[in-house]
């Protein structure tokens, strides 16, 4: 019998986001640096007599069971495309927040691709799955990859991240949800200039550097619907992080700090003034040459 796999969905960061123009589809022009964590959600596939999807996780309870949910449709893509008949029991352990700007639909269906790709034994190579995933949203290519990208287009366009290193950070959630079409649409300008020149860094503190020079255009707009974006920002400050931001169309905010142990600091003293809010310290993944160098 074949065995119960899993597939690790870990958080996106959007480090920079510039919102550069809109299509005339009403699609945004984005240009994003993305990283991610090796913190998030976990998904199980087993065998089975008859699909099922079971949730499970701290957040298990805010994740739609509907066809809407991008789980089941990244299964119903994949088996369509290669023909597949097989049942199949998933399970979602949800430990992101919904609608929090760090990617969580969006890479559980990517980690669905890679999963079920696997447990069908499908000949899926690259092509294919980065063709489904696009299907599902333009955020879920980047996930497919899941390692630092530099992102152009409405997000499809993808390029690899040369020397980014391993950044010790604190995800901050003040425990609100915040859909992305209400941010865009309180965005005031969608002309705005791109990202400078990365050229990467050997460590934290060029990053750092360089991310002073970017912005993400989405914050004052997500500042405005939801105040308590600007507390979460103030608590990432006041622990000493080397800078702090919003990710994606929020309502997740990132601190950067020197070392792991300063953001499990932050973790343990934010953690015990804001036990409703989603707190949680993590490291993101290098791009492979900086793994390499160091």
């Amino acid at each position: 019998m074949p065995t119960r796999l899993e597939r690790a969905a870990p958080a996106k960061v959007n480090l920079a986001l510039h919102v550069t123009g809109r299509r005339a589809d009403g699609y945004h022009l984005l240009e994003s640096l993305v990283v991610f964590t090796r913190y998030g959600d976990q998904l199980h596939a087993a065998p089975a007599e008859h699909d099922t999807f079971s949730l499970a996780g701290p957040y298990g309870a805010q994740v739609p069971r509907d066809a809407d949910n991008l789980v089941l449709r990244a299964r119903d893509l994949l088996r369509r495309h290669f023909g597949v008949d097989k049942p199949v029991a998933l399970t979602l352990e949800k430990n992101l927040p919904v609608a929090s700007g760090i990617g969580g639909g969006s890479s559980d269906a990517a980690a669905t691709l890679h999963l079920l790709a696997r447990h069908w034994h499908v000949k899926a190579g690259h092509r294919d799955l980065a063709k489904i995933a696009l299907a599902l949203g333009a955020d879920v290519p980047m996930c497919l990859a899941a390692r630092p990208l530099l992102a152009h287009g409405i997000g499809e366009a993808l390029e690899p991240v040369r020397r980014l290193p391993a950044l010790p950070l604190l995800l901050v959630n003040p425990g609100q949800m915040l859909a992305t079409p209400d941010v865009f649409a309180a965005l005031e300008r969608r002309e705005n200039p791109p990202l400078p020149p990365f050229q990467g860094g050997g460590g934290v503190a060029e990053i750092v550097r360089w991310l002073n020079s970017a912005r993400n255009d989405l914050e004052a707009p997500a500042l405005m619907l939801m105040p308590e974006i600007g507390i979460a920002l103030k608590a990432l400050r006041s622990e000493g992080a080397l800078i702090v931001r919003m990710s994606g169309s929020g309502a997740t905010c990132f601190g950067i700090f020197e070392t792991e142990g300063q953001a499990q600091a932050a973790e343990k003293a934010i953690g015990s003034r804001r036990p409703e809010w989603f707190v949680q310290a993590t490291i993101t993944t290098a791009s492979v040459e900086a793994i390499h160098n160091g």
